[in-house]
């Protein structure tokens, strides 16, 4: 149970940190990563949603019996961004920079896993 709270907490302090700079680097990006971003709501969007989602990441790191089961979305949380990100780079269309984030969310998924593993029902 202590490598649940462990792992959710720290995949929670990182997305946090990793993800709330986005909302005031709009623009930034499109100078240093060109084209500009052309569809600002999946943007916002997209950084709202994952952002959230580290909120639920504390909760199960509180009480990692209790929330198991919402371990697997977690999973899920990490492999919709980790797969796309490693595929991108693969046929290269994203930078070997932004491919370490995925590999980062794969790696936190696979954490995920082993603390689902390890926590009883």
């Amino acid at each position: 149970m202590k490598f649940a709270k462990i792992v959710f907490w720290g995949a929670g302090i990182w997305g946090v940190l990793t993800l709330a700079p986005l909302y005031f680097i709009f623009d930034m990006i499109g100078r240093q990563d060109p084209p500009a971003i052309t569809h600002p709501l999946f943007y916002y969007g997209f950084v709202g949603v994952a952002l959230a989602w580290q909120f639920a990441f504390f909760a199960i790191a509180k009480d990692p019996a209790r929330f198991r089961l919402m371990m697997i979305p977690s999973v899920l949380e990490k492999l919709a961004f980790g797969i796309p990100a490693i595929v991108l780079y693969v046929e290269r269309r994203l930078s070997g920079s932004d491919a370490v984030l995925g590999c980062v969310d794969l790696l936190f998924g696979a954490l995920f896993l082993a603390a689902f593993s390890s926590t009883a029902p």
